[in-house]
């Protein structure tokens, strides 16, 4: 079985997808994008993601947006595409693609309508896409926050491990922490089981995660290295601090996403249902606490306010 020969370590950011307000894609704003993720330490990137809405973009703007992705990250970050998708054929389209293009690997969702049953269902899915790449380390993405599909990702990548020679292990993203600390140890921690719950890296860190993906990471950085930091030193009262303190909020970290998709000028994300910019009062209050108090990761919060008189939701 081939496995990754590097492990993904550190924080992986899960970017957004920057588009035009008529809601093209904004390509040249990944470049911005990626130099910041390197300036702030961050090891890769996972594309067109959840936090990237590729479920929500069709298969030519994925690839568009993981082929800007791959050049803008150079030899400073890893890229690794996330290629899944309800159609078994488009899956394995992008997972060819990102395999043409030289991503660092592939990711896949299970298939979110009509839901694998079984492991067995799931497994024989994934083989077909991670066939489509055989050269790339493939993770599986076990969400079921979003799938619906909470099958044992450890149930997984045992049926998974004959079909799939590739198989470098999953983007774990659930709470269920049994079944993430068994993928760690299955085989004597012969898989890759990257931590991507933001909020609970802690609780991550405890049981093994080496490395974390997740969409603060893209201007939380500074703070989540601390966090690990802290937690190799053995000083966890320190790391918890950090990471769920008065150093970062976790209840305010939604409308931060909000406004991490809307500075600067581009609109950052697609219109949908649920919408998620952050108020006025929000925006006063968390800027007077980050100006007083100089903590909250001070330098990156405030690169967020910057430039929000530019941009009409804020105006």
């Amino acid at each position: 079985m081939q496995t990754s020969p590097t492990p993904l370590t550190g924080l992986v950011a899960a970017p957004y997808t920057p588009f035009h307000a008529d809601g093209s894609l904004n390509l040249p704003v990944i470049d911005q994008l990626a130099a910041s993720l390197v300036a702030n330490g961050v090891t890769g990137a996972f594309v067109c993601g959840t936090t990237g809405e590729g479920v929500s973009l069709t298969v030519e703007e994925r690839q568009q947006v993981a082929e800007r992705w791959q050049q803008a990250a150079g030899s400073q970050l890893r890229v690794i595409v996330h290629v899944g998708h309800t159609s078994l054929a488009d899956a394995r389209s992008l997972a060819a693609h990102a395999e043409k293009i030289g991503a660092h690997g592939v990711g896949c969702l299970a298939p979110f309508f009509f839901k694998p049953a079984t492991i067995e269902d799931l497994a024989g899915f994934c083989a077909e896409v991670a066939a489509a790449a055989p050269a790339l380390p493939f993770y599986y993405y076990q969400i079921p926050s979003m799938t619906g599909v909470s099958l044992s990702a450890a149930d997984f990548l045992r049926a998974a491990a004959p079909r799939i020679p590739n198989l470098a292990g999953v983007k774990f993203t659930f709470e269920n922490l049994m079944d993430f600390a068994e993928c760690v140890r299955l085989e004597g921690g012969r898989y890759d089981i990257v931590f991507g719950r933001d909020e609970i890296l802690v609780a991550g860190l405890a049981l093994g995660a080496r490395g974390a993906i997740g969409s603060t990471y893209n201007f939380l950085a500074p703070i989540f290295h601390e966090v690990i930091a802290a937690f190799e030193k053995g000083d966890l009262a320190r790391a918890r601090g950090k990471a769920g303190g008065g150093e970062c909020d976790h209840q305010d970290l939604h409308p931060l996403r909000g406004l991490a998709r809307r500075q600067g000028d581009h609109e950052n994300h697609r219109p949908r249902l649920r919408a998620d910019a952050p108020s006025a009062a929000f925006l006063e209050r968390k800027a007077g606490g980050v100006n007083a108090r100089g903590t909250r990761g001070g330098r990156v919060l405030s690169a967020l306010f910057a430039g929000l008189s530019d941009c009409p939701a804020f105006a």
